[in-house]
């Protein structure tokens, strides 16, 4: 007999949601709890979203709340930043909260609303009833009134609340549900006139929505996006863990990010990232459209990797304060390493050009001081301090868990992969991770036998875990260079260009020459420059960004040159030493006449 889940009798917490007033940005959201606290019922709204470790603050949105029950207002009192609590209320009356909610954040973590389109993640707009977060929910979502409206409807992962009244069609406003108010909240929800189209993935109905003006091929996209699902679904075991998924993609004249769910994800574009009529139908294919498709493999290996496959901090979730792990490097590290592999094993891209995208990678890692200073474990605790509020001194100060974190990952399963003559690979690590972790809710621990390094020992040996504990807490550089030697592959290091340099980021508007970041260690450092600092001559003639580039061109490495710059509104004179450009640019490529074993390792890791 099937085991029963405890909340199906418990009754429900309802939620109605309204665009009541979409040029002013406006939802109006409802929560309704059938028997409250009897000491006052208390509500909270998210202080942050999973998949984005900072402290959003939600609740500074809502700009007006009042709790109602029987018809009479009720007492709603404020007693943290994100928490209210509700006077008493009559035994066996219903208790509603109704707050309006500010939608500006055009965004994958927030809520977004005007007279195009709605876009809202639960955690904006769906208050908590704490104390009843294991009920079921119920939500409404009805459509906005007037006839600009009449041809809206709805992308959203959220189950349809099937035999209930009111029930939503798929795509339509209505009513849907949720098992509790973590699902709830996990399912992001697009409304206005998107463009559709379904496709199956082993099986399982997809669908990609498109907001923006765009002119998408929206049968190229779900054509190229089909394999890269279904590369993933046979990853795991070949049984997908969602009934549904969908692709929200909000498409911009410039923008790039995602934010993963348990069965959807909402992604930010540039419009032109997205393939159209002209887009080639073999061949190469453009760049800003492989990095479109990079992004929505990660996004989609997520489903599996941190939704599911979770550290232990994050089950449950405490969404009231940070959630704090030294584990981000394998669940977004991991996931970065494999979002470009999926598209080259499935056949998207060829092996040349999954080879310069681990040269970019390879590349951004080594340009940047701050990998001497902070291991990926590090980055991964401090990731709602640092890394996710970085500013000008984060190059020298803060390392990606994301870009190093995927080199490791690169690095392990090469590693595991030689040592073992091609028997083992980081494939058996993630599918072992699925089995013990995924599928059984239990969290990943730090260390010991629920750890990741447990799981490396078991498909690599000891002598593997002890080496990724050392690459994941230490600051050394990784010998990618030595481990792809056996798979025929050779990594060079190369400068960008042969000018000198000033050790300094340059930015600014217009005319001007902004230092934005400046170097430990570097000429720029050594001269007394700052962050902030703006440029205004080089030896007295005056300093734009062309003149930079032609100054540049006329000097060699070790040649002194007089700036003057601002610094806020005082003059400052400094003289700089230019030094050589670093090496710090990778170059990958196929090694020639390759012997038959590196061949053969190489076939099994990316099929070339």
């Amino acid at each position: 007999m099937a085991k029963k889940t405890p909340s199906v009798a418990l009754p429900s917490v309802d939620y109605r949601l309204v665009p009541i007033r979409p040029e002013a940005h406006l939802f109006q959201v409802t929560c309704t709890v059938t028997d409250p606290d009897p000491a006052g019922q208390r509500f909270a709204l998210p202080t942050w979203i999973p998949g984005s470790y900072m402290i959003r603050e939600f609740a500074k949105n809502i700009v007006r709340i009042e709790a109602s029950a029987g018809g009479k207002a009720v007492g709603l009192t404020q007693i943290d930043k994100a928490t209210w609590q509700a006077d008493k209320v009559p035994a066996g009356t219903a208790l509603s909260v109704t707050m309006e909610v500010y939608a500006w954040d055009l965004s994958v973590r927030g809520a977004h609303l005007d007279a195009s389109h709605g876009f809202f993640n639960g955690t904006s707009v769906f208050l908590c009833a704490l104390g009843q977060e294991d009920r079921p929910c119920r939500v409404e979502l009805v459509k906005p009134q007037g006839k600009a409206y009449a041809a809206w409807r709805v992308a959203t992962s959220l189950p349809v609340a099937k035999g209930e009244k009111g029930a939503a069609p798929l795509y339509g406003f209505g009513r849907y549900r949720a098992a509790d108010y973590d699902e709830l909240i996990d399912h992001p929800v697009e409304m206005g006139t998107f463009a559709l189209i379904e496709f199956k993935a082993r099986g399982v109905p997809h669908a990609i929505a498109v907001t923006g003006r765009t002119d998408v091929d929206l049968k190229r996209l779900a054509a190229d996006l089909k394999p890269i699902c279904e590369w993933q679904i046979d990853l795991f075991g070949g049984k997908a863990p969602m009934e549904r998924y969908v692709f929200l993609v909000m498409a911009v004249g410039d923008g790039y990010g995602g934010l993963e769910h348990r069965a959807s994800t909402a992604l930010l574009c540039s419009r032109d990232d997205l393939p159209n009529s002209n887009t080639p139908a073999s061949g190469p294919l453009p760049e800003a459209y492989v990095t479109f498709l990079g992004l929505c493999s990660h996004e989609y290996f997520h489903t599996w990797n941190v939704k599911r496959i979770k550290p232990a901090a994050f089950v449950p979730y405490d969404l009231t304060q940070e959630a704090y792990t030294r584990l981000l490097w394998a669940f977004e590290g991991f996931t970065s390493y494999y979002d470009d592999l999926c598209l080259v094993k499935s056949g998207a891209i060829d092996s040349a050009t999954y080879l310069n995208l681990l040269a970019k990678t390879a590349s951004a890692v080594k340009k940047g001081p701050g990998r001497h200073l902070q291991s990926v474990a590090e980055s991964s605790f401090t990731a709602w301090t640092k890394y996710y509020r970085q500013d000008e001194n984060a190059p020298n100060a803060v390392v990606s868990y994301y870009a190093k974190g995927s080199l490791i990952a690169l690095a392990l399963d090469l590693k595991l992969r030689a040592e073992s003559g091609g028997k083992a690979n980081l494939d058996q690590v993630m599918q072992l991770l699925w089995q013990r972790h995924g599928r059984t809710g239990v969290g990943v621990a730090e260390e010991g036998p629920n750890s990741v390094f447990a799981a490396v020992a078991e498909v690599g040996g000891a002598a593997a875990a002890r080496w990724l504990k050392q690459a994941v807490t230490g600051t050394g550089d990784l010998p990618l260079e030595r481990l792809l030697k056996p798979f025929g592959v050779t990594l060079a290091w190369e400068a960008t260009s042969s000018l000198p340099v000033l050790g300094a980021k340059t930015g600014g508007e217009g005319s001007e020459v902004k230092l934005t970041s400046v170097y430990n260690g570097g000429p720029a450092e050594a001269a007394g420059l700052s962050a902030g600092d703006v440029l205004i001559a080089w030896d007295g003639l005056k300093l734009t960004p062309a003149a930079l580039d032609k100054r540049l061109k006329r000097h060699r490495a070790g040649d002194q040159v007089k700036l003057h710059a601002f610094r806020r509104d005082e003059l400052i004179e400094a003289s700089l030493t230019l030094a050589a450009p670093a090496a710090d640019t990778a170059k990958l490529s196929l090694t020639a006449k390759a012997d038959r074993a590196a061949q053969a390792l190489r076939q099994g890791w990316i099929g070339a």
